[in-house]
């Protein structure tokens, strides 16, 4: 059977776990949260000890999810930040290559400036911020060592988590309990619904290079936020509309990181906002 590996039991990772069990022989890791999920084999795994499993397991595909992805520590702790997100993958990297494992490494669209939009894999990177330049460095590391590897730039995953929130589950919470909240009209993004994102890597993971796999959708956070509310029968008066300046974040975020996903259709339609809130609608169902 083929073996799967995953690095990172995260949103991203223990939805693809799920997926993929059923066909694959599926390992994960874990780090701070502990994991188990029937079917697979889990590891309490530092990414920098990955390498020794790699080489151990010795699986077809190593699917890289883990990262550092508090923006705004990631700018006040750029030396944790260029550990994890830029020399943790160079050394996955490195292992898969020796391991002849087929590394499928995920990316951000943060690594754009946000001053368009609309953004395709041929576009000129330029981050805004540490987290963003960590990730691309992580990018370029991994394309070095694994000239076959296959790089896959998400945009605001989102989904079911049991450890930790999202923007959608942040929603969901804060408006079932009644809280006002303030969301953004002025930043734009392609929204990911995990579930979606861990059939889109199944499906690519044969392919080369670069591919953007974000949902199908440009759309603001503040409209993003309403669709939820819609969807989940929450109270929408209690999101109230602000714009960026009204923030005091550390670092700075793009204004439209939004992916033009042409490339990747032409091989699988990813969802829309609809779609995907639809699905996490069925997937709380079965939960």
């Amino acid at each position: 059977m083929t073996k799967l590996l995953i690095i990172g039991a995260g949103l991203l990772g223990s939805s693809l776990a799920h997926m993929a069990r059923e066909d694959m022989q599926t390992s994960f890791t874990y780090n701070f949260h502990s994991a188990e999920i029937e079917g697979c084999r889990s590891y309490r795994c530092d990414i920098f000890d990955c390498p020794e499993l790699i080489f151990s397991l010795r699986p077809d595909y190593v699917v890289l999810t883990a990262t550092l992805t508090d923006v705004d520590k990631c700018e006040s702790d750029r030396k944790s930040t260029w550990q994890i997100n830029a020399l943790g993958p160079k050394r996955v990297a490195s292992a898969c290559h020796k391991a002849s494992s087929k590394l499928i490494y995920v990316s951000t669209d943060y690594v754009f400036d946000g001053k368009k939009g609309n953004y395709s894999e041929s576009d000129a990177t330029s981050p805004v911020n540490y987290y963003a330049e960590s990730k691309l460095a992580g990018e370029h590391y991994v394309q070095e060592a694994c000239p076959d590897s296959l790089i896959l730039r998400p945009s605001v995953l989102y989904g079911w988590n049991p450890t930790r929130l999202n923007f959608a589950t942040w929603i969901i919470s804060e408006l079932s309990q009644g809280r006002m909240i303030n969301v953004l009209t002025d930043q734009y993004n392609s929204p990911t619904y995990a579930s979606d994102m861990a059939g889109i890597i199944l499906r690519l993971k044969d392919e080369t290079g670069l591919f953007h796999a974000s949902g199908r959708e440009r759309i603001n956070r503040y409209s993003f936020a309403l669709k939820i509310a819609e969807t989940f029968d929450l109270d929408s008066s209690l999101i109230r509309s602000v714009t960026s300046d009204a923030l005091s974040w550390k670092a700075r975020r793009p204004q439209d990181s939004s992916l033009n996903v042409s490339k990747l259709s032409r091989i699988v339609s990813p969802m829309n906002v609809s779609e995907g809130l639809k699905h996490m609608v069925s997937e709380k169902e079965t939960r």
